[in-house]
């Protein structure tokens, strides 16, 4: 057993479905959670900021819960750990939270219990617990993740994103994943989900061939999802216009929100930033990077 005293583990946020890439599409966003991870006689977890006020403490804390989920899935027993944990990403707002605390759990069951797993292995314990591989998946491989979830495990494609950079508008209130799914349809005509799947391919060729134009124009044209969660979100109309106008490639619900994100080149995205914090004052607005890197392990002393 050849464990480091101390490990320090960050991983990225992520934006997920794009419009019309609903449970498929991920990239990853340069905001993270961090941790701080060291062997000890009982678990105990530091909260070392505001964002994750409040979290429990000890082995009830979702972190804690996923590292021992992640271990037993794997025929192990995960050692108790103090964690020191801060974090950039918002909880509950459709930034993919709970991915990074399910990849942070794994990357920390794999150092300590020297599973010694790749990012294929790692990607079916976090797509089996997430129910999807978008979010996980950009979490774990960082930029573009496109992702099926199968019976028999996810499958996951990762893709560099380049010359494009994210704007994040971000309500003061959380919206649970499970009140934002319960207003989808069961089905839809099958006409809608043929143009629904072109525009979500158009999408990722468009990302592929570096026209962010295109892509832009595809991240607006989504018929599974927004069309029915806009009555949660009433600002979203209005975040898109303001950003449209102001230069956006294009503008989409991250995940299941209440988070909108904007898509712009990097010459578009400070005035897009400055013209969504004027037109929300009550919101958080903030220009973020895309990254092209999954989460990172690193032993310290």
């Amino acid at each position: 057993m050849n464990q480091p005293p101390m490990l320090r583990i960050q991983v990225p946020a992520s934006t997920a479905n794009l419009g019309p890439g609903f449970d498929s599409l991920g990239i990853a966003l340069g905001l993270y959670l961090t941790i701080e991870a060291a062997l000890s006689e009982r678990w105990e977890v530091i909260i070392d900021c505001e964002e994750l006020h409040g979290l429990p403490s000890d082995e009830t804390n979702y972190i804690v819960r996923m590292a021992q989920k992640a271990a037993a899935f794997y025929g192990a027993a995960m050692p108790p750990c103090q964690l020191k944990v801060k974090s950039d990403i918002p909880l509950a707002r459709g930034l993919g939270s709970s991915a990074s605390a399910i990849i942070a759990g794994i990357e920390l069951a794999n150092t300590f219990c020297c599973l010694e797993l790749d990012k294929e292995e790692k990607l079916r314990f976090a797509a089996l617990e997430e129910g999807h591989p978008d979010n996980v998946g950009a979490a774990l491989y960082g930029g573009l993740a496109v992702g099926i979830q199968r019976e028999e495990g996810a499958e996951v494609v990762s893709l560099p994103v380049v010359g494009v950079e994210a704007i994040v508008t971000i309500p003061a209130f959380e919206l649970k994943t499970e009140k934002s799914r319960s207003v989808l349809p069961d089905k839809l005509a099958f006409g809608q989900a043929i143009s629904a799947s072109a525009a979500s391919n158009t999408l990722v060729a468009a990302i592929c061939a570096g026209n962010w134009a295109l892509a832009g124009s595809m991240m607006e044209k989504d018929q599974f999802h927004e069309p029915y969660r806009e009555e949660l979100m009433p600002y979203f109309a209005e975040v898109r216009k303001i950003a449209r106008a102001s230069g956006a490639y294009g503008t989409a619900v991250s995940g299941a929100g209440p988070t909108i994100i904007t898509l712009a080149n990097i010459e578009a995205a400070p005035v897009i930033c400055q013209a969504l914090k004027e037109a929300f004052p009550d919101m958080t607005v903030q220009h973020v990077p895309l990254v092209n890197h999954g989460s990172l392990v690193q032993a310290g002393k």
